[in-house]
């Protein structure tokens, strides 16, 4: 009898900020970590530093973008493992005015936060289908819900995937995946330009921080499910 694949997570965007920080909190709870981003030398550094003795990180660079390259990463990981959660992390924004953001810029924000999370999603969903559970987190944004200028591309792309993901909720309820959204505020990373990290990082949620509710969300394995968390300094948005 073909012995039955370990569980995996699969992390996108994982090479810094917010994915990192998930990567580095769910490989110290011992939990099976497939880490992806564009750069395979944060990857490699991250899996050194993280000194992954028990092998814990599987390394898996990918343009998230590149719909055939999302389909590769995919068919590698589940040569030996079954991808039990997926969170959606990659992102990138601007911070321009919407008359003055080249188009070539948005489509490279909405192709990142918005259709490359969808690529990723419709890769895992078939299988968690067909073995009747899985959970997908999509690392969203306050900026979904609220209005900040010199962000619409970005707003846009957390927009779609915010009305996605509550539409494919409920097309896979009967199915035991869940689906949750966590939109977060001002969060110290390097999505920020580095005078604005300068000013406020003191204000700023830390990524750790946030890696650890996320831990504690993918744990919960009752038939309570958390649908949707805002999180924002305790001082308020920036």
């Amino acid at each position: 009898m073909e012995d039955k694949k370990k569980n995996i997570v699969w992390i996108t965007g994982g090479g810094s900020g917010i994915g990192r920080a998930i990567t580095e909190k769910f490989v110290l709870e011992d939990i099976n970590v497939a880490v992806s981003s564009r750069s395979e030398e944060l990857l490699l550094r991250l899996k050194t530093e993280l000194k992954d003795e028990k092998g814990n990180i599987l390394v898996v660079p990918m343009d998230i973008t590149d719909t055939e390259q999302v389909k590769i990463s995919y068919n590698q990981i589940i040569e030996n493992y079954n991808i039990d959660c997926l969170i959606n992390n990659a992102g990138v924004t601007s911070f321009s005015k919407a008359e003055e953001t080249e188009l070539s810029e948005v489509k490279k924000i909405i192709s990142t936060n918005l259709t490359g999370a969808i690529y990723s999603t419709q890769m895992v969903l078939p299988n968690m289908i067909e073995q009747g559970n899985g959970t997908i987190i999509n690392i969203n944004s306050v900026a979904a819900k609220k209005i900040f200028e010199n962000s619409s591309a970005y707003s846009a792309s957390k927009a779609g995937l915010l009305a996605y993901s509550n539409v494919l909720r409920e097309e896979v309820r009967d199915k035991n995946i869940r689906i949750i959204n966590l939109l977060p505020g001002a969060t110290k990373t390097p999505i920020w330009p580095n005078e604005i990290l300068e000013q406020h990082s003191e204000k700023m949620m830390s990524p750790k921080d946030i890696a650890k509710l996320i831990f504690d969300i993918y744990q919960n394995k009752s038939n309570m499910v958390i649908e949707e968390v805002t999180l924002r300094p305790i001082s308020g948005d920036l």
